[in-house]
């Protein structure tokens, strides 16, 4: 994972994403990517899963 940190508190998910970092153009070159899961990702000691992209425009 590329800038995501997360954790379980309860019932709840809790992600963190630092907003400031930046890890260059997507592959298509439209926009900057901020964070990413890199994919789909189970969430430790549960039966989901999460698939998270955070960017911003060029």
């Amino acid at each position: 994972m590329k800038n995501v940190e997360m954790k379980v508190e309860g019932d709840q998910l809790v992600i963190k994403v630092d907003l400031n970092k930046d890890f260059g153009p997507s592959k298509s070159g439209k926009t900057i990517i901020i964070a990413s899961t890199e994919g789909n990702k189970k969430i430790e000691n549960t039966e989901a899963y999460i698939g998270l992209n955070i960017y911003k425009k060029k």
